[in-house]
């Protein structure tokens, strides 16, 4: 499939329809639940777009969310992860937490997601520290 109109179409619908059923697939899971979300291996049907259109489109369609406001760069971070997987890339979804909210009640804490150890979808903040990769495709652990 070439890029062209039809494929940016079906892109973009396939992630608005993402996007918008991203809270209720998350809702109260556990960690590992959630990173079921950000497949490994997965079909490659946007192999032909740019990732920056990727990216563009991703920061477009979360930029007001009515759903998972706390929770805005796992939803940025999840989409963008997907996506980029399902354009034949190999992204990695990082996590971090605010060293200050260690002994806080509740933990502050940010994902990001690069490409070729850059990032590309938010990036991480001050203060963080990075806990955990879930890696590429390409990196993933064998069993």
């Amino acid at each position: 499939m070439v890029d062209g109109p039809f494929l940016r179409v079906l892109f973009r619908v396939h992630l608005w329809l993402s996007a918008r059923l991203m809270p209720a697939l998350v809702g109260r899971r556990d960690f590992e639940s959630v990173l079921k979300l950000a497949p490994l291996r997965s079909p490659a049907p946007y192999r032909d777009l740019p990732w920056t259109y990727i990216v563009q489109r991703v920061n477009r369609t979360v930029r007001r969310p009515w759903f998972m406001r706390d929770r805005r760069c796992l939803r940025e971070g999840l989409l963008g992860f997907r996506f980029l997987r399902m354009a034949g890339l190999d992204p990695e979804l990082r996590f971090g937490v605010d060293a200050r909210s260690m002994q806080e009640p509740r933990l502050s804490a940010h994902c990001w997601v690069c490409l070729d150890g850059k990032p590309v979808v938010s990036d991480s903040q001050p203060g963080m520290v990075e806990i955990y990769r879930h890696p590429s495709s390409a990196k993933a652990p064998t069993a």
